[in-house]
């Protein structure tokens, strides 16, 4: 850890240097230099942009050895874990989302499945393969984790786990969410106990779970989906209880897509004016006489983001506290086989979805002791399990996180976390701004830490879009710079 010592010496707040709040620190009329910390698909679709516009005269793609070109969601998936999305929608390119689909050559039908992630992953891989061979820029792909950046004089330095590092004059933080914090009430011997599955995707800590286990599973979303589909492929038969606060378990997609919605006045008038309580009460209306509610929210999507940004900060907050989980629940849905298979367990009283809190768990000789106090509840009650299973997912929540290279950007001063637990402040060209609220100038961010002012920002169809906005934002920067360093060269 002697590197990360010298971090701390050395890494200075996020002072603005005179004369570079807009432009980069490096001299213009040098050639640019750009480092992407993070492999998984916001990496990969930016890297593979850049590379193909030659905007950089070196590239550097910064991610662990395990998922590269993946990432998380692709690339720690199982068999079993299907996507969310129809594969006809999946492509890397805003103007051909049919990419996926057109890569596997698949039919008409085949189109409007729900394929293994494992398939996306490969998919990602290829494309990434594919745009790096054919680019002349010179591409470095880095396979160790980042765990900190200096901002310096002459750029950015960023600090490997293996104590070397890279120089670069732009950074972009396309890390994916960040880890799940540590739940609340977890007792300190159960938190390092093997009871206690804090990440489960993580060295095949599910697969020694005995098959008769009593579990619990905090979290009730996708993962808790992705957990129990897990635990059935090995033939898991004891029971699992999972628990949140509402007991909102993720719907599901219909086999065949309805038919497009056309929104109705009302709502459009209510996103126009960034009116919440007007929205949700035409929402409300609009679903009573719509074939499927599903369309209406799909129909949602492309003006989520500019009706959230113009949300008043009361309005956004008033959201996360009341109608998040619901809207949660019908916007990230479960492929049919997936939510079919859910259905089956719960059927048979192996799954048993709960609403309440967990507000203790420790450990005892014999079980995890866990006190839950149900929603509605006035007392709370202890209950026995084997395993207790962290499975909310991952946060954006910056303030809160462990995450190395965040928490050390954040303590340091070159980075301001969304005051709602969204992610990172950023400006309007996607520049990360520091504790002091001012850009950094060649710091940006792409992915799910730009909910705070996005909100849309986690799916596909919106991170290949915001990849290819963030793409053509730094081909500017780069002909600004070689356009500012020949004005100065014929000045001379």
């Amino acid at each position: 850890m002697r590197h990360l010592a010298r971090i701390n010496r050395r890494f200075t707040p996020a002072a603005r240097i005179p004369g570079t709040k807009d432009a980069p620190i490096r001299h213009e009329c040098q050639p640019m230099r750009i480092a992407i910390i993070g492999a998984g698909f916001c990496g990969n679709v930016l890297a593979a942009a850049l590379a193909r516009q030659g905007t950089a005269s070196r590239l550097s793609l910064i991610g662990v050895a395990e998922t590269f070109g993946r990432g998380i969601a692709y690339g720690a998936a199982r068999p079993e874990h299907l996507l969310n999305v129809r594969a006809k929608d999946l492509g890397v390119d805003p103007q051909d989302p049919g990419g996926f689909a057109d890569a596997l050559q698949l039919d008409a039908a085949q189109r409007l499945e729900f394929l293994p992630r494992l398939r996306y992953g490969r998919y990602l891989e290829q494309h990434l393969d594919a745009a790096l061979a054919a680019s002349k820029v010179d591409v470095a792909r880095v396979s160790e984790e980042a765990v900190a950046v200096e901002r310096g004089p002459d750029g950015f330095r960023i600090f490997l786990a293996n104590g070397e590092d890279v120089v670069s004059d732009v950074v972009v933080l396309a890390i994916g969410a960040l880890p799940p914090a540590a739940l609340p009430g977890i007792g300190p011997r159960l938190a390092v106990h093997r009871r206690y599955i804090g990440w489960p995707w993580q060295d095949g800590v599910l697969d020694e779970v005995p098959p008769q286990a009593r579990l619990l599973l905090v979290g009730t979303g996708l993962t808790m989906a992705d957990v129990a589909l897990t635990l059935r492929r090995r033939g898991h038969r004891g029971p699992i209880t999972s628990l949140s606060r509402r007991g909102l378990a993720p719907q599901a997609h219909l086999a065949q897509p309805g038919a497009p919605v056309t929104l109705p006045p009302s709502v459009a008038q209510a996103l126009r004016n960034h009116d919440l309580s007007g929205l949700v009460r035409s929402l409300r209306q609009l679903t009573t006489v719509v074939e499927d509610w599903r369309c209406v929210v799909d129909a949602l999507r492309p003006h989520l983001q500019p009706f959230w940004k113009g949300l008043a900060p009361a309005a956004r907050a008033r959201f996360l506290r009341h109608l998040r989980p619901y809207w949660e629940a019908a916007r990230h849905r479960l492929a049919p086989a997936a939510a079919t298979a859910l259905a089956q367990m719960q059927q048979q009283e192996q799954l048993r979805i709960r609403a309440g809190r967990l507000l203790r768990a420790r450990l005892s000789e014999t079980a995890v002791e866990a006190v839950i106090r149900d929603r509605g509840s006035n007392s709370a009650r202890t209950e026995a399990f084997d395993v207790l299973i962290r499975a909310t997912g991952l946060d954006t929540d910056v303030a809160r996180t462990s995450h190395p290279l965040i928490a050390t950007m954040r303590d340091a001063g070159l980075l301001q976390a969304d005051p709602l637990g969204l992610g990172l402040v950023v400006d309007e060209r996607l520049q990360v701004r520091d504790g002091s609220g001012h850009p950094v100038a060649g710091l940006y961010c792409l992915g799910p830490l730009l909910r705070g002012g996005l909100w849309e920002i986690t799916a596909v169809p919106e991170l290949r879009a915001g990849a290819q906005r963030l793409a053509a934002e730094l081909a500017a920067l780069g002909q600004a710079r070689v356009a500012g360093g020949e004005a100065r060269r014929q000045a001379v």
